[in-house]
């Protein structure tokens, strides 16, 4: 192929690739796509980092709290501690402290954890125990209501037969339109949003909706608590004065994190509950040891190391070398085995223990041998010893008085022997 030729085919492929390229460049329609990358990782690592924001903005004080510690830091009046994390480790003493702290001003909200057992009688979760507050499924409140509807028939029927009674003492009866006008809380409006829970305030004309967890109901068995929140069959909200202070228990906390607060009045409810007051949010009041933490997450790595031990201790057990024979028990004389444990006892307790051991021996020998020996002064007890033993007093005294000073073997072993005698004497 000549040049001219060479030329003349790049200058044609150039143009034709210039044309295509004008030709999609005409046809192309520009747009733009948004990328989602999902939450950042502080938005997933804290679940309620959007109500710790939404309260900041509000003009709160607010600080975040790993464990309890902080507590005894914290004063009570115009604080208001939320307990958002999980409290199956708490100890007795933890929520003690808690309900104190509570009692001296502070605000303390908190989420039931555990189901009323009747058998048992306690839920287990140490705060609802100490309050009188029962936490129970919803489910169960129809079998509850079916039990009362058959009572209330019952009763009915009682009536019917003794009606000149009730007819006497139904004049002096509170109607139940006198009961509910004593009532703060407005009537429910059946019909709107009967899956949410509804906050009745003062002056107010609508309540207030949160989307609470309805498989659960909070039950006040003391019959302490002065507000409340309902859905259309169960409590989610229970409000109550505990000291000076204040305490709120909650069925959930899904309504505070971060992809529902944006919902009906969750927001609202978060600042209502922390007016005027400095927050401090808890959100993990289970700090485990290494140990347990290990144990929960590597249990198989745990169960090799501790296999691994026991083949090395194994190995390191092993014999290595001939078997020695056994001693024979007859290369010694009993008189050598005694005097060796004898020295043995000398060195390892010295010569106080061993005569305070006598001494003692011959006061437990006295004490059977003379009823009320021990409710006897020092000098009664000599000369009781002195008369069971037919010894004279000053040698008792000398045998049983306390010595402070070390003594020498010929002094030891007459002492020794002169106790002997009056503990054989007894």
């Amino acid at each position: 192929m000549s040049r001219r030729s060479a030329i003349f085919l790049g200058t044609l492929v150039v143009l034709l690739f210039g044309l295509l390229g004008l030709y999609l460049y005409s046809i192309a329609e520009p747009y733009q796509e948004t990328v989602k990358h999902g939450p950042a990782p502080e938005v997933r690592a804290n679940p309620f980092l959007a109500a710790e924001h939404f309260l900041q903005r509000r003009g709160l004080t607010v600080q975040r709290a790993d464990s309890l510690g902080m507590l005894s830091a914290l004063p009570s009046p115009g604080q208001t501690l939320m307990l958002l994390g999980d409290r199956g480790e708490m100890s007795p003493r933890q929520a003690e402290r808690l309900l104190q702290w509570a009692a001296k001003g502070g605000h303390l909200l908190f989420v039931a954890e555990r189901l009323w057992e009747e058998n048992e009688g306690k839920s287990g979760d140490l705060l609802l125990d100490s309050l009188g507050i029962q936490q129970l499924l919803s489910e169960d409140l129809d079998t509850e209501e079916e039990h009362a509807e058959t009572d209330e028939s019952e009763e009915a029927e009682e009536a019917d037969e003794d009606w000149e009674d009730v007819e006497d003492s139904s004049e002096q009866a509170e109607s139940p339109a006198d009961r509910s006008a004593e009532s703060d809380m407005p009537p429910p409006q059946p019909g709107t949003y009967p899956e949410l829970t509804k906050l009745y305030l003062e002056n107010e004309q609508a309540p207030a909706y949160f989307d609470f967890d309805t498989d659960y109901h909070l039950f006040d068995a003391q019959n302490r608590a002065h507000a409340w929140a309902n859905s259309a069959e169960a409590t989610h909200l229970l409000q109550l004065y505990h000291g000076d202070g204040l305490i709120t228990v909650l069925t959930d906390n899904l309504l505070w994190q971060t992809d529902e607060i944006d919902e009906y009045d969750h927001a609202w409810l978060l600042w209502y509950l922390s007016q005027d007051t400095a927050v401090t949010l808890l959100y993990n009041s289970d700090h485990r040891g290494l140990g347990s933490l290990l144990l929960r997450y590597f249990p198989q790595a745990l169960a090799a190391a501790a296999l691994l031990i026991l083949l090395l201790l194994w190995h390191v057990g092993q014999r290595h070398g001939p078997l020695q024979a056994p001693a024979s028990r007859a290369r010694r004389q009993l008189e050598e085995h005694l005097r060796g444990s004898a020295d043995f006892m000398l060195r390892r307790s010295g010569q106080q223990s061993l005569l305070q051991g006598l001494q003692q021996d011959i006061q437990r020998r006295a004490r059977r041998r003379h009823p009320g020996f021990e409710r006897l002064g020092v000098a009664e007890q000599w000369q009781v010893l002195g008369r069971l033993t037919q010894q004279p007093t000053s040698a008792i005294g000398q045998a049983m008085r306390p010595t402070t000073q070390r003594l020498s073997a010929s002094q030891f072993t007459r002492q020794v022997a002169h106790l002997q005698s009056l503990r054989n004497a007894l």
